[in-house]
C-alpha cells in the first residue's frame, strides 16, 4: 500500500470573493480508503470536484501514478479512471436505473443500444451490492436509498481505479451500509483507491486507513486512522471542543399544537394517530420504507390522504396542498433539499424569502431592502458560509444549503416544524448548531416533529419517540425510557 496512486500538491482554488482552497496537498495510496474530513465549507467537495474534472484548479499540480495530468472535464476524469459519487444524487429521474448506470457508455449492437445486455449487466452490478430492483423502472420511482445504490453501481461500472465517495451512506439502512462496505473491501483488494467523505464518525474507523482533515480551505493534518480518536478529529475539524454531541434542553410542554387522527393513505399509511404539543420534540424513528416521510408529506399536504383528520390548535384543518399547510403555520424541511427544498438557480436571499413574500410586501410591492435585512439576519443567525446573500445556492456546500432551507422556514414564522433528516450530510459542528436552533424553537413554544435515521440523534434530541413499521405506529416511548435496541426491535416489527 506504499505506492501513490494520486498526488495533489499545493492546490489552490478561488471563486469571486472567496478562497475555497489554499495550498492544499493530498495523497492517495493504491488500495487504500482515505477519509476526507471537514466542516461544511471546509473545501472537501471543491477538492474532489477538481479531481473529478468538474472544477479547474487555480494553481497546483495533480499526478496520477507519478505522471502529471491536467484534468480538463468530468469525461476526461472518467477516461483517466476517476469516478465520483456525489453527496447529492446525480441521476436523470426519467431514465431507467439501467440507463442511468450506463449513461454515455451504453453497450451497442448493430449500431443500436443493446438494452437487454445493459439491463443484465445493471442487474448484476446491483446484485453485487445486495440490491434487487427492477432496473427497467425510472429512478424517480425508486426510494432514495435505491437511487443512491444506482449511483454506486454507476461508478463501479466505469472500472474506476480511483473512486470518490461523497456521503454515500447518507440515505442507506444499516444492512445496505454493510453491503456497501463489503463491496468497498472487495474493491480495495483489487487495488482500487477510494477517497471517502463522511460525517458519520463510526464509519470512518470501520472502513478508513488514513484521514485528512480540512479546515477553512487548508489541510490541517493527515493521520493513520489507528492513531487518532473521534474527539481529536472533531477538535481538528472545528478548532474547538464539542463537549456535548446532543445539547438537548427540555422545554416545558405546552398545549396541543397538532393532532392526527386515523390518517390513512392507500399502500403507505394505515390508521395513524398521535398528538404533538407546543415546546416538544416528537421523534419519528423507523427503517427506510416504514412510512415516515410519507407521513410528513401527508401532514404537509404534499400527498393526498384517503381518510383521517388533522387538527391544528384543536381546530380541524383541511390541508389539501403545501400552500394550505404554510398558511396553517406548518413548515417542512424535506429530506431531499436539492430537488424539494431549494431553487438552486436562485440566490440565498430569494430562497429564504420566496415562501414569505407577503411579509415584505407593502401596497402590493415587495420591499427589496426588507428582504435583504431578513435574509442577512438568517445568514448571521445560522452561520451560513456565503460571500453574499446574492450568491446562488447551487454554489454553496451541502450543509450550507441545508441551513438556507432552515432559514426559509424560520422566516415563515411557522409554529409547527417538520424536520425530515435535518442533519443528513452535515458535519458535527453544524449538527450542534442545528440542535441549538431546535432548542431555541421549542423554548419559544414551537412544536417540532423530527424524522431521523440516526437513532442516537432521535434519542438525544427527542422528548417522546414514535416508531413506525410498515406504515403504522408500532410503539411510543418517552426518551428517557428508550434505548437503541428497543427502538430497533420496534422498527423491525417486534
Amino acid at each position: 500500500m506504499n505506492k501513490l496512486a494520486l498526488q495533489m500538491q499545493h492546490i489552490r482554488k478561488t471563486f469571486p470573493g472567496v478562497i475555497a482552497l489554499d495550498d492544499v496537498s493530498f495523497t492517495l495510496r493504491t488500495g487504500e480508503v482515505h477519509i476526507l474530513l471537514g466542516e461544511n465549507g471546509a473545501g472537501k467537495s471543491t477538492l474532489m470536484k477538481i479531481l473529478s474534472g468538474a472544477y479547474q484548479k487555480t494553481a497546483g499540480e495533480i499526478q496520477l501514478n507519478g505522471q502529471a495530468v491536467e484534468i480538463k472535464s468530468p469525461k476526461h476524469a472518467q477516461e483517466l479512471g476517476i469516478g465520483i459519487i456525489y453527496q447529492e444524487l446525480n441521476l436523470v429521474p426519467q431514465l431507467s436505473a439501467a440507463a442511468n448506470i450506463f449513461l454515455g457508455c451504453e453497450p451497442m449492437r448493430f449500431g443500436l443500444i443493446d438494452r437487454s445486455a445493459m439491463e443484465r449487466e445493471a442487474s448484476r452490478l446491483l446484485n453485487e451490492l445486495g440490491i434487487e430492483i427492477d432496473v427497467r423502472r425510472p429512478v424517480q420511482a425508486l426510494s432514495i436509498a435505491a437511487q443512491q445504490m444506482v449511483e454506486v453501481a454507476k461508478a463501479i461500472s466505469l472500472n474506476a481505479r480511483i473512486l470518490i465517495m461523497d456521503e454515500p451512506t447518507s440515505a442507506l439502512t444499516e444492512h445496505e451500509i454493510n453491503e456497501l462496505f463489503a463491496r468497498i473491501r472487495q474493491l480495495k483488494a483489487t487495488g482500487v483507491s477510494i477517497v471517502y467523505i463522511s460525517h458519520r464518525m463510526e464509519e470512518l474507523f470501520e472502513i478508513g486507513d488514513r484521514v485528512t482533515v480540512l479546515r477553512d480551505g487548508k489541510n490541517v493534518g493527515t493521520y493513520n486512522i489507528a492513531d487518532v480518536t473521534k474527539a481529536e478529529l472533531i477538535r481538528l475539524m472545528a478548532n474547538r471542543e464539542l463537549t456535548n454531541q446532543f445539547p438537548k434542553v427540555r422545554a416545558p410542554r405546552g398545549e396541543e399544537a397538532l393532532r392526527v387522527e386515523h390518517l390513512s393513505r392507500d399502500g403507505t399509511l394505515h390508521d395513524i394517530s398521535f398528538t404533538l404539543y407546543r415546546g416538544e420534540v416528537l421523534g419519528i424513528a423507523g427503517l427506510l420504507g416504514s412510512g415516515r416521510t410519507e407521513l410528513a408529506r401527508a401532514i404537509f399536504g404534499a400527498d393526498k390522504i384517503d381518510s383521517g383528520q388533522i387538527y391544528r390548535n384543536g381546530q380541524l384543518q383541511l390541508i389539501h396542498s403545501p400552500q394550505h399547510a404554510i398558511h396553517s403555520g406548518i413548515g417542512f424541511l424535506t429530506e431531499d433539499r436539492k430537488t424539494q427544498g431549494l431553487v438552486l438557480a436562485l440566490s440565498v436571499k430569494d430562497n429564504v424569502c420566496l415562501p414569505n413574500l407577503n411579509q415584505f410586501a407593502r401596497f402590493g410591492v415587495v420591499s427589496n431592502s426588507a428582504e435583504n435585512r431578513a435574509a442577512q439576519s438568517y445568514v448571521n443567525e445560522l452561520r451560513i458560509k456565503t460571500p453574499s446573500i446574492r450568491q446562488q445556492v447551487v454554489n454553496l456546500s451541502g450543509g450550507n444549503q441545508q441551513k438556507v432551507v432552515l432559514g426559509k422556514w424560520l422566516c415563515s414564522r411557522a409554529e409547527i416544524f417538520i424536520f425530515d433528516e435535518p442533519t443528513r450530510g452535515i458535519d458535527v459542528g453544524s449538527k450542534a448548531e442545528i440542535y441549538e436552533i431546535i432548542n431555541q424553537l421549542t423554548a419559544k413554544g414551537v412544536a417540532v416533529l423530527m424524522i431521523s435515521s440516526e437513532l442516537p440523534e432521535i434519542l438525544g434530541m427527542s422528548d417522546r419517540i414514535l416508531v413506525m413499521h410498515q406504515g403504522r405506529i408500532n410503539g411510543e416511548f418517552m426518551a428517557e425510557d428508550a434505548t437503541q435496541e428497543k427502538l430497533l426491535r420496534c422498527a423491525l416489527g417486534e
